[in-house]
């Protein structure tokens, strides 16, 4: 919302959207900032969901108890891919970056960068476990 309707008429609307945008983030208990996700984002079910600085594909789908954020060290978080699919209490730590296609398995901690597109990672911290991609739990009427 913050990158379009750039004309002053604009202003009042864009600062009711921002408002709801506030009270609903606190309602469902996320913390998402504007422009981070690209279009096709889903959110199975409300609850706990933290993202910093990342910039993230098309298609993503976050289950609940996702994180997402930078090192202590680091401003910017995770850059990840299209049609990624991210598990229930997933964390993915630090400045790196998540092919397309992938499965961030429940419970993992991504620290580095996953860079073969199309696999299944698990574990603490995530390592390669499959081959098997993100088709079964993408919806696949994004694609169009």
């Amino acid at each position: 919302m913050t990158n379009c309707l750039t004309k002053f008429v604009w202003l009042p609307y864009k600062a009711w959207i921002k408002y709801r945008f506030y009270k609903e983030s606190v309602r469902l208990e996320f913390s998402i900032p504007l422009n981070c996700f690209e279009p096709g984002l889903s959110i199975a079910r409300y609850g706990t969901i933290t993202i910093g600085n990342a910039k993230v594909g098309r298609n993503c789908r976050l289950q609940e108890g996702v994180n997402i954020g930078s090192t202590g060290r680091g401003k910017t978080a995770a850059t990840i891919g299209d049609n990624v699919f991210i598990g229930t209490g997933a964390k993915i730590i630090g400045d790196i970056a998540i092919a397309d296609d992938c499965v961030i398995g429940a419970n993992s901690v991504v620290v580095k960068s996953i860079t073969e597109k199309g696999i299944t990672v698990a574990g603490v911290p995530a390592k390669k476990v499959s081959s098997n991609n993100s088709a079964p739990y993408i919806d696949s009427r994004l694609d169009h």
